[in-house]
């Protein structure tokens, strides 16, 4: 029996997990300190009230033999991808019913995406980088070639002249550093990627919180985009279901590689290795789309932007240089007196006992950088704020 050895080039711990033990290990040393979390992007709100509701009453229904529902689609209930579709339509973006696949979040598909692809593939990764997209393809023993993301180019790498890749990795609003592509920026990466037979695996888990209607939140707005990306979303950030798993990925019909049909493809593999979201997730998710779910899910939105507002201008007023945060959850900023990302986590953690995540956690390009979220409550940010102004 071999196992598989690609498992011994990951690191020995995914990075969220060392920071929640080093942070308990303080905590425990310090039982008297009051931690303010601002690393890991949960959110503090609950769902919408609408989701919610929708939620309690499905529940119920699975307890009436009349209304019970056992194996749903694979692929969603109709109910909710309709909505879905409906939602791209409302900021420009068509995209059909049939080509939405609803999942337990976008985590889970950007990983078991790769199923559809062969190992003697090149990734292309941006650097710093989510570290899902690089350890997924590690597993895999697939190569890696690193788009080189830094202050140079707003951390927002373009299609490497002379090199070339088969799969590719853009996020945006990007996570850690809060930088958003523009039409022009996509439209070339698009042109790229068919140019190249390329697939662009676009994660667009942090589009809601984009506010200028000029900058996009689908890749699909680009046209082209039908015959070479697959988008990848989620309703955690959108509608707070970090802990209640709900997302969607597209992939178009018109998306063929190889002479094969890759949405065909992905049917396929999850009609074999995934029996669908619950029908209680999905009912509330539909609810959260209705223009009062929406409403209500904005309302949130708008407190977690207010708090990046008062994060980037503590920065500025402290001199600190920062990037996101205007149409982002994640605020990037530069480690003050040239520390280094471990070093400042540390000092921030000690001195504030504030935690944040230390920009070398995603990629080397990272060093000397340190990622901040907005998704605290209102009063914890502040109060954060406040710590960072006195140390």
């Amino acid at each position: 029996m071999k196992i598989n050895e690609h498992y011994r080039e990951l690191p020995e711990s995914y990075l969220f997990s060392t920071i929640a033990q080093t942070v308990n290990e303080y905590t425990k040393a310090h039982p008297e300190a009051k931690i303010i979390r601002m690393g890991i992007g949960d959110v503090t709100l609950p769902i919408c009230q609408k989701a919610a509701e929708a939620f309690a009453a499905a529940a119920r229904e699975q307890g009436e033999a009349e209304s019970f529902h056992g194996y749903g689609p694979e692929q969603g209930y109709e109910f909710l991808r309709e909505r879905i579709r409906d939602y791209y339509a409302s900021f420009g973006a068509c995209v059909k019913m049939d080509d939405i696949f609803i999942s337990d979040g976008a985590k889970s598909d950007l990983g078991n995406i790769l199923d559809l692809f062969d190992a003697d593939n090149t990734a292309l990764i941006p650097d710093p980088v989510y570290p899902v997209y690089m350890d997924t393809n590690a597993m895999a023993g697939r190569r890696i070639a690193f788009l080189d993301a830094n202050p140079g180019n707003g951390f927002l790498p373009m299609p490497p002249s002379g090199q070339r890749g088969d799969l590719i990795y853009l996020c945006s609003p990007n996570n850690p550093t809060g930088a958003v592509y523009n039409r022009s920026q996509l439209t070339e990466w698009v042109e790229y990627a068919n140019r190249e037979g390329a697939v662009i695996l676009f994660d667009a888990a942090y589009e809601a919180f984009i506010a200028d209607p000029e900058l996009p939140r689908s890749i699909y707005e680009i046209p082209g985009a039908e015959t070479c990306a697959i988008e990848f979303c989620s309703l955690s950030k959108l509608a707070s279901f970090t802990g209640t798993r709900c997302g969607y990925t597209v992939v178009p019909k018109a998306l063929v590689r190889g002479g094969m049909s890759l949405r065909k493809m992905w049917l396929r593999r999850q009609t074999t290795k995934f029996n669908g979201v619950s029908y209680p997730v999905q009912r509330a998710a539909e609810a959260a789309f209705t223009e009062e779910g929406m409403a209500q899910c904005r309302e949130h939105l708008d407190v977690y932007r207010e708090n990046a507002r008062v994060i980037r201008e503590t920065l500025a007023q402290l001199g600190i240089w920062h990037i996101g945060g205007t149409d982002s959850p994640y605020i990037w900023m530069q480690c003050p007196g040239g520390m280094k990302s471990w070093e400042f986590f540390q000092e921030l953690l000690e001195k504030a006992n504030v935690v944040g995540t230390p920009g070398s956690g995603f990629g080397k390009n990272g060093e000397g950088f340190f990622r901040l979220t907005a998704f605290g409550t209102k009063e914890d940010t502040a109060e954060a704020m406040e710590r960072m102004k006195r140390m």
